[in-house]
């Protein structure tokens, strides 16, 4: 299967679980078979776990914690660093098994690929640095500290959008911090985590430190938010999701990182320019053919410019091309049959709500999953677009006439986790970013994550942040030590 991949390095590619250390088939057969999204072809199969295996990978990583967690800062980071550069010496494979699984554009996959070493890197440094925190005392005759020390085992649950990075972002804080980990991949897209089981093997990670557990949610997550030896839970998918998971959890009262759905705001005033904003639009909205938590879902332009937004946003749409991921395009095929009739339904509903159609509206003929890179302007409030996540290639515009008006309609429904703002005036900027409820703030540009930043959410787009020294320090206690002097 490596060849047919087109990969120098055909062990990458692999049709096991890994689990406290060795490669794993499930014990009665069941396999998940796994299909490019472009074109339906067998990309191949991973093991359809049952409970009991995904348990007992869980007790492997509880029996790896204590040696984990002793092991000197630096000698974790040393490992961390080490898969680093083998994530990244496997760049080109690895963006080629993403792309097969989950039809991302090439050009996109290698961004990712960059984006997930990025993580990894920055918590091998950040291993080094969980330091001891001296307080000043409030009692006579005592010395007080602040340790932080490793929470327990975490269970990693990650998307089949951004099938690597969601994996090292999680993992490379919790490893940072001591905690061996147990990653639940998603069924559409577990040849990515899996390879990145291979590298850590290879960076010489102890065995149940770090594993990949492949098979039905329920079946393998479930242990695990039972499990009171799990102590967090870091989740990335839908609200829907998260709350199942949330409820799961409370009896063991875990830890939780979650990252859920998205629904963003851009808004475009008048004074903005005009240009940057329409490209800016383009990045925001059509990246990861649109199924991203990050996507610009309810585009906002303020009137006296409306009609020039719409007009350019929508010649610069229509020229995107679409096609198989392997093939670059700017656009690939969605993840399955459910996303496509999302986008159909979307499109259907608000044009029955009086929206236009200036570009696309229909399928694509590159493939059955493809969608036209689509453009709808005067949608109104009660379309289903503009109260759902799209997650798809279809943009949604409207017009606004007052500044307090477009952060009101901004600031309407469950999710917080990032707006877009396009303006030139200083003052307006800090107004508008100041009045926003939402954890990240674009402002005259798309491009805002990166390991050093704290990503989440207010409202229900999530709990806690991933990223940056916050995100290690979810993986974390803090322990009050209280010395007596006298």
């Amino acid at each position: 299967m490596g060849e047919r991949l087109g990969l120098k390095d055909g062990a990458l590619f692999r049709e096991q679980a890994f689990s406290g250390g060795a490669w794993i088939d499930a014990a009665n057969g069941a396999r998940i078979p796994v299909h490019d999204p472009f074109d339906g072809a067998l990309v191949g199969h991973v093991p359809a776990l049952s409970e009991a295996e995904s348990a007992a990978a869980a007790e492997a990583a509880h029996s790896a914690w204590p040696a984990w967690a002793a092991m000197l800062p630096q000698e974790r980071a040393a490992l961390l660093r080490r898969w680093f550069e083998l994530i990244v010496a496997s760049r080109e494979d690895l963006a080629r098994i993403m792309t097969a699984e989950q039809g991302k554009p090439l050009s996109e996959a290698r961004g990712e690929i960059d984006y997930a070493a990025a993580f990894v890197e920055f918590y091998a440094e950040e291993a080094k640095r969980p330091n001891i925190e001296s307080v000043t005392s409030h009692l006579p005759d005592a010395e007080v500290e602040l340790w932080r020390e490793p929470v327990g085992v975490a269970a990693l649950v990650t998307p089949w959008n951004f099938p690597c990075a969601m994996i090292t972002r999680k993992a490379a804080a919790a490893l940072a911090a001591g905690c061996p980990v147990v990653v639940h991949p998603s069924s559409e897209t577990p040849f990515s985590a899996l390879a990145l089981a291979v590298l850590a093997e290879r960076a010489g990670m102890p065995a149940g430190v770090f594993g990949v557990l492949t098979g039905a949610p329920a079946t393998v997550v479930g242990p695990w938010t039972r499990e009171p030896r799990v102590r967090a839970l870091s989740f990335t998918g839908s609200t829907e999701i998260g709350r199942l998971l949330y409820g799961q959890c409370a009896d063991t009262i875990k830890r939780l990182t979650m990252e859920l759905g998205g629904h963003a705001p851009f808004l475009v005033f008048a004074d903005a320019d005009l240009d940057q904003a329409v490209e800016e639009a383009i990045k925001a909205k059509f990246a990861t053919s649109g199924q991203d938590c990050l996507a610009a879902n309810r585009i906002m332009v303020e009137r006296p410019v409306y009609n020039a937004f719409c007009t350019r946003f929508a010649e610069a749409t229509a020229r995107l091309s679409v096609g198989r991921g392997v093939d670059d395009p700017d656009i690939g095929p969605l993840m399955n049959e459910r996303a496509l009739a999302k986008q159909r339904a979307h499109v259907d509903d608000a044009v029955a709500h009086g929206a236009r159609v200036l570009t696309g509206g229909a399928g694509h003929p590159a493939g059955p999953l493809c969608f036209a890179p689509t453009v709808l302007a005067d949608v109104p409030a009660d379309a289903l677009i503009w109260r759902e996540e799209t997650f798809g290639p279809v943009a949604a515009i409207a017009p606004f006439d007052a500044e307090d008006e477009a952060v009101t309609r901004a600031n309407e429904g469950e999710y917080g986790l990032v707006a877009y703002l396009h303006t030139q005036d200083p003052r307006r900027i800090y107004r508008v970013s100041r009045a926003l409820r939402f954890g990240m703030v674009a402002v005259n540009r798309t491009k805002v994550t990166g390991a050093p930043i704290p990503f989440g959410g207010y409202k229900q787009s999530g709990l806690g942040r991933e990223g940056s020294r916050l995100g290690l320090e979810a993986f974390t206690e803090v322990k009050y030590v209280c010395r007596d002097w006298a």
